[in-house]
């Protein structure tokens, strides 16, 4: 029986966009923004404090390569709380269904800094519903490395045989799929609510 959901955040239960900060410094031009994205502010480079890197020293490493752009750059941790949007309700509406009901419990598993996540956590009160979570910045662990699914599992004594992982990055759910989770690629609540109900997880 499939009893223990892990979810993802960013993307799944929380929009995040560097957009609502950036696209307006850009007046607009989205061209702009994206050579700056794929080129400075990485995302990749983002990945490496989710991994546990300093924010501090990691933008400071940035203006050191790129010292024309360091206004920007120093705008990435600086303003990163702007970034964080708005709970997506629909798949908040089936973590507080799986929260209420006595037959599931529910885990956070998220690629995220240890130094921004305190931030969600105050403007997000349903991240209380979670029996734990797992933060990658906390850890030095990101997905899709199977250490921190393990640590997951190791950590709250979980059997993978019975965890369904919802992700909204494929290689984050082959990863748990790998080690005998079952996954679940997000794309919506409605696609997720129809692939929980086929493994007869009621909601």
């Amino acid at each position: 029986m499939m009893n223990t959901i892990v979810f993802d955040l960013g993307g799944v239960l929380i929009d995040w966009n560097t957009e609502y900060v950036f696209l307006k410094e850009f007046r607009g031009d989205r061209e702009k923004m994206n050579w700056f994205f794929e080129n400075i502010c990485t995302s990749a480079w983002n990945e490496q404090q989710d991994a546990g890197n300093s924010l501090d020293q990691a933008t400071l490493e940035r203006i050191a390569l790129f010292p024309e752009h360091e206004r920007l750059i120093r705008m990435y941790y600086g303003e990163w709380e702007q970034m964080l949007g708005y709970e997506l309700t629909g798949t908040v509406e089936i973590l507080k269904k799986l929260h209420q009901s006595l037959d599931y419990t529910i885990y956070a598993l998220t690629n995220w800094s240890g130094e921004t996540f305190p931030v969600a956590l105050q403007k997000f009160s349903f991240l209380s519903w979670f029996e734990g979570i797992v933060v990658s910045g906390d850890e030095k662990l990101v997905k899709p490395d199977p250490a921190i699914y393990k640590l997951l599992l190791e950590r709250y004594g979980l059997d993978e045989t019975t965890c369904v992982f919802i992700d909204d990055r494929a290689d984050n759910v082959q990863a748990a799929v790998n080690l005998g989770f079952k996954g679940i690629q997000f794309s919506n609540d409605r696609q997720l609510r129809k692939e929980l109900l086929e493994l007869n997880i009621k909601i």
